[in-house]
């Protein structure tokens, strides 16, 4: 039986955690990424996740994980307690996205955020039809989606240069692939490591 192919967002991840790290995966569902970095790059930390059934997946990968509501915040966490925080393809489910921010920076030297890109040029064609846009990276319709809070890739550069949150690299990818031209409308998402300016 061959092993489930490793999501593109998930190399550019691990390239940018150094072996050895301690991380913090918020949102880590089902904890895939914390296990791949935990293989790839010898990381070290813990998981957070809300879903129960999440939460027992990452015990039975013998994964450090603690339940609790991003939204919340991470009070349980001392500043910079850890290398990199991430969260990846998880931002647009949170209610107070600034608070969740901030509270990665306190955590963490650093932090990794990958999103959904609202603005790739395939939900534009799904929304001038007429339609909600429904891809691998935004799967869920309209009706059933936790996504509250789309953004596109310049939308959340804004969100970032409006409070002085340093972007120091961006890898913009589709279809597994990484693109340059044209990133915000040939984009279906995108990685960013971040640092408090």
């Amino acid at each position: 039986m061959n092993a489930a192919p490793v999501r593109h967002d998930f190399e550019t991840i691990a390239a940018w955690v150094k072996p050895g790290s301690r991380v913090l995966d918020l949102g880590c569902g089902d904890g895939t990424l914390l296990r791949y970095l935990k293989t790839a790059r010898q990381a070290h930390g813990y998981g957070v996740e809300i879903d129960d059934a999440n939460i027992l997946a990452c015990l039975e990968k013998g994964l450090n994980v603690i339940q609790n509501d991003l939204d919340a915040g991470l009070s349980g966490f001392e500043a910079d307690s850890f290398d990199f925080v991430i969260l990846s393809q998880t931002l647009q489910a949170m209610r107070h996205i600034e608070q969740v921010v901030s509270e990665m920076l306190r955590v963490g030297k650093a932090a990794i955020v990958a999103v959904p890109n609202f603005g790739y040029w395939r939900h534009r064609v799904q929304v001038l039809q007429g339609h909600m846009p429904v891809s691998p990276n935004l799967p869920h319709h309209w009706y059933d989606t936790p996504n509250i809070h789309l953004c596109t890739l310049r939308d959340f550069e804004s969100f970032c240069g409006e409070r002085h949150i340093r972007i120091l690299e961006r890898v913009v990818m589709a279809g597994g692939k990484e693109v340059s031209v044209l990133p915000n409308i040939r984009g279906s998402m995108a990685a960013y490591r971040i640092e408090r300016a």
